[in-house]
């Protein structure tokens, strides 16, 4: 006797902003904590981000602080997942340092798109990139002074994010 099961979860706008509202919390909580964002910036990365997800495009984002071209505490990274059916963790968003040394730092994004983004065309590509409430210039990913741990996951329907923050060596 076999059995088969077959599991199918629909990710709709509804989710892309369940699971956004937490990133924009954790930025909420940096900007309470160190400034440098306005509530515009955060809005457009909130709309970014939704997007990124409903089309299925984002692999990696992360927001945080550079100095001299690297990243320092606080940054965090975001990780996108499809969960294939699986479930996962939908923590509270939260545990931002508050309280670290940001002395001549900018605050800085810096995103990837997954392999679902290289498979469409040029044209496609720039329709989507001209749908977003801002353009993203090229640029190299920073360094690290740190490394990333994981530590929170944010899902809803079937899709997840993996949040890592950096921790410092010292």
């Amino acid at each position: 006797m076999t059995n088969t099961y077959t599991f199918e979860e629909t990710f709709t706008i509804a989710n892309a902003k369940h699971i956004a509202a937490k990133v924009v919390t954790d930025l909420k909580r940096i900007q309470r904590f160190y400034g440098h964002l306005t509530d515009e910036v955060i809005q457009a990365y909130e709309e970014e981000i939704i997007e990124l997800l409903k089309a299925g495009y984002l692999n990696v984002v992360t927001y945080g602080f550079r100095r001299n071209g690297s990243w320092i505490v606080p940054t965090l990274r975001y990780t996108a997942k499809d969960l294939a059916g699986m479930t996962s963790n939908d923590d509270d968003p939260g545990r931002v340092v508050p309280s670290a040394n940001i002395e001549g730092a900018q605050f800085y994004s810096y995103l990837t798109y997954n392999s679902k983004w290289d498979r469409l065309t040029e044209a496609q590509k720039a329709n989507f990139k001209n749908s977003l409430p801002f353009q993203r210039g090229g640029a190299t990913e920073p360094n690290s002074i740190g490394y990333f741990t994981n530590d929170k996951t944010y899902s809803s329907g079937g899709r997840a994010l993996d949040r890592s923050s950096l921790k410092s060596f010292t």
